[in-house]
């Protein structure tokens, strides 16, 4: 199953979109949440990016959704630093919306590219059906 990271600058915020990605997913287990640095202060560790794409993944890919600009660029050198090869992708999708609904993807055994396309069809969606 695709394994899904939430990078978020907020330890609480990466919790929170995973906790209801979970609650929406149902038996998805590899959502992984990756807020803020070790001591709790808020930005992004490259370090604890990459062990979370590494927990993430089953060999099916990593998608990985991330807050802000620098949470980006945290987890482009995370991935430069993988050791082994795991096929990863950063969604273009905003980050709760996006793991929702990647997640409810990802749980039906979807593949890496659906899931992706998935997440990133939450730009587009509208909360008043318009």
């Amino acid at each position: 199953m695709v394994g899904i990271v939430i990078v978020s600058h907020s330890k609480n915020v990466a919790e929170g979109v995973r906790d209801l990605a979970h609650q929406m997913a149902g038996e998805h287990k590899a959502i992984i949440a990756c807020g803020g640095m070790e001591d709790g202060s808020i930005g992004t560790d490259t370090i604890r990016i990459m062990e979370a794409i590494k927990e993430a993944n089953d060999g099916d890919g990593v998608l990985v959704l991330c807050d802000l600009g620098s949470a980006i660029l945290s987890t482009q050198t995370a991935m430069d630093l993988l050791e082994e090869p795991i096929k990863v992708v950063i969604a273009d999708a905003p980050i709760l919306e996006g793991a929702v609904s990647c997640a409810i993807t990802a749980s039906f055994g979807a593949p890496l590219d659906d899931v992706v396309q998935t997440a990133e069809k939450a730009r587009g969606m509208s909360k008043f059906g318009r």
